[in-house]
């Protein structure tokens, strides 16, 4: 069939007609589009060092006093020895922990292993940074402190590992005696009204400022022995390990946190 050519010019008349109504109808781009103006974040004022607290910090050990920690055990004013700034463990008084609770947040605590450490392996300068505390001993979630420098053990047990889940990415460890630290940006997990898992736990740690855990999802607990499991909790405090090993007791300096939401 053939069609008149009158009528195929119509339809492409109005073909056109309709593009360019369509164009004149669809507004031009503008960079206005794509900007966020509201809510403006909060000023948060840096501290005078990268290691040093910002102002919406709450800071846990300044140097002079343990007030801001109790006995993981019963909850009694904390016993481990404070001196020329330091906060040292006092081996055979237990872990200790933070009066405070605490979801998500970010973490910086410096660490030393005495320059006269002795020992090998698991039993070098053990201790532990439990990033959720979920009983007296050692029920939580713990980012391991060790000497690993020149001391060989499980990857999964050094310093700076997720005990027992996660090794580090490096090992950017420094010798005995010299200051080292972890920052870390922990993800709590969070549960259903059951009990059962929502969503699991992560962190992100930062070993002498080198980036050793990347988000790492973790499968529970840390347990010394067995599998890893997920026990419902809210908030939970941070605490810091006595380890039983007979090497010499290390110290801590300059902790704190910063609640995140």
């Amino acid at each position: 069939m053939r069609i008149p050519i009158l009528a195929l010019l119509s339809c492409a008349v109005a073909a056109t007609l309709g593009a360019n109504a369509l164009a004149q109808e669809t507004p031009k781009p503008k960079p206005e589009d794509t900007e966020v103006w509201t809510p403006v974040p909060a000023i948060v004022t840096p501290g005078a060092t990268d290691a040093a607290p910002p102002s919406d910090a709450i800071v846990l050990f300044d140097g002079k006093n343990e007030d801001e920690w109790v006995s993981a055990q019963d909850h009694t004013p904390a016993k481990w020895i404070v001196g020329d700034g330091v906060l040292t463990v006092a081996k055979g008084t237990g872990n200790i922990e933070t009066k405070r609770s605490f979801k998500n947040y970010q973490l910086h605590i410096e660490w030393k292993i005495p320059e006269s450490i002795t020992g090998s392996g698991q039993a070098r300068g053990n201790s532990g940074v439990f990033l959720a505390s979920l009983g007296p001993g050692d029920a939580g979630y713990e980012l391991q402190v060790l000497d690993s420098f020149n001391n060989a053990t499980y990857v999964n047990g050094q310093a700076a590992s997720i005990y027992k889940q996660s090794p580090p990415l490096v090992n950017p460890n420094r010798k005995p005696g010299e200051w080292q630290s972890y920052d870390v940006v922990w993800t709590a997990p969070t549960f259903n009204a059951d009990g059962s898992l929502k969503t699991p736990a992560y962190v992100t740690a930062f070993f002498n400022g080198v980036l050793v855990q990347d988000h790492f999802q973790l499968k529970g607990q840390t347990l010394y022995i067995g599998q890893p499991f997920y026990k419902a909790y809210d908030r939970a405090p941070i605490k810091l390990q006595a380890h039983g090993d007979k090497s010499e007791p290390i110290s801590f300096r300059n902790i704190w946190v910063r609640e995140l939401p």
